[in-house]
């Protein structure tokens, strides 16, 4: 599992990273409309 290690916490990272984008993009009203749409 040690090989596992970093990618695992590069795996969190990353995911938590997405999430804030996620919620951030529509708060933020689709600012440069990143395939959302445009709105």
């Amino acid at each position: 599992m040690g090989t596992f290690g970093g990618y695992t916490q590069w795996a969190v990272v990353f995911l938590i990273i997405f999430v804030l984008f996620f919620l951030l993009i529509p708060a933020f009203g689709g600012a440069a409309g990143i395939g959302m749409g445009g709105h």
